[in-house]
């Protein structure tokens, strides 16, 4: 498995990150622990976590997944060899969170939450540490496509980005985080977070983890150049649209077990066009011979600002087709086919 520098750290990480949001709801604890043992066997030492998860979210299942991660992590003896990451949710009325309350990138809130996660992950440390959302009004995933789409109103007595970078640097001084990222962010976002670190408020940014796929390439519109420039890592969520990439959702289908089968949360992935260009991309993949859900994933892993790819199974097969994405040969003819049909159909699912 190739390993990549993580921003301006001394983290190598994995070029494909495990993904554990299914872990909780859609996967026991004992799949999630065969998933994990199956991954960093095949050379992937990078795992993605959050407090929000399993999804969808709720208040009997949340903090789930960090448990599992953090139960496996004691029973393998070997947090020295996992570069963990996980998240603190932004402004939210979610109030399960907090003890009854909504929760916003403030002192009380972010020390709530580390102290939790760390708890529930069994470690005195996180490696990455990232802000799961703004504080501000954005489209989920912060790329929309057209002006109209961003939220016409500001919250109230929003957060500083300042206020949240100090509070992030008491947590590195006290040893609970090494770094922190972002995610779900705008290029605006990433760029006030680097200019208050290099005036010397807080520690400086390493990574975004935002949504990119065949379907959303809205990173590439400015993103890429912020990323590439300011050295702030590309960790790719959502390779294969929400398993719509993957084909099993075709012809208006709905496999028992499924997520968008048992949750209804795939609006993002059902925007008009949409269908049609992913059985575009389908039908593009059988052409070089693949299977939808390996072109797509190796069509991530094969873009050069992609630092790491966040896959994510709830079978032991879809894990094995994705971790072999890595040994995929991707050549300019690919490359080449995906950008024409981008360039018909542009990004239908951002």
């Amino acid at each position: 498995m190739e390993m990549r520098r993580l921003g301006r750290t001394d983290l190598s990480v994995s070029r494909i990150c495990l993904g554990t949001m299914t872990w909780g709801q859609q996967n026991s604890e004992a799949e999630g622990h065969e998933q994990m043992d199956a991954a960093f066997a095949q050379g992937v030492n990078f795992l993605d976590t959050a407090e929000l998860y399993s999804i969808p979210p709720k208040a009997d299942t949340q903090g789930s997944t960090e448990r599992i991660v953090g139960n496996w992590m004691k029973a393998r003896g070997n947090r020295d060899r996992v570069v963990l990451a996980t998240k603190v949710i932004g402004r939210t009325q979610m109030e399960w969170f907090r003890g009854g309350r909504p929760s916003k990138l403030v002192r009380a809130d972010i020390f709530d939450a580390i102290d939790k996660s760390l708890a529930r992950l069994r470690t005195d440390y996180v490696d990455l540490y990232q802000l799961h959302f703004p504080e501000r009004k954005v489209q989920w995933g912060a790329n929309p496509t057209r002006y109209g789409q961003w939220p016409a109103e500001r919250y109230e007595q929003e957060t500083p980005i300042e206020e949240t970078l100090a509070v992030l640097d008491e947590l590195v001084k006290a040893g609970k985080i090494r770094h922190f990222g972002v995610s779900n962010e705008s290029s605006w976002g990433v760029m006030r977070f680097v200019a208050e670190a290099d005036k010397g408020v807080g520690p400086r940014v390493v990574s975004i983890q935002n949504a990119y796929n065949l379907v959303n390439r809205t990173f590439e519109v400015n993103l890429a150049e912020v990323s590439e420039r300011e050295d702030v890592a590309l960790l790719a969520y959502s390779p294969l649209g929400q398993g719509y990439l993957s084909g099993k959702y075709d012809n208006g289908a709905r496999p028992a077990g499924a997520r968008t089968t048992l949750f209804n949360r795939g609006q993002r992935m059902e925007t008009p066009n949409a269908a049609e260009v992913i059985a575009e991309y389908s039908a593009l993949a059988r052409s070089f011979g693949m299977e939808p859900a390996l072109f797509a994933n190796a069509f991530v892993l094969n873009q050069n600002f992609v630092a790491s790819s966040i896959i994510g199974a709830t079978t032991m097969p879809q894990l094995a087709m994705a971790l072999s994405a890595a040994q995929v040969q991707w050549t300019d003819e690919m490359q080449r086919a995906v950008d024409a049909i981008h360039q018909r159909t542009g990004n239908p699912c951002p």
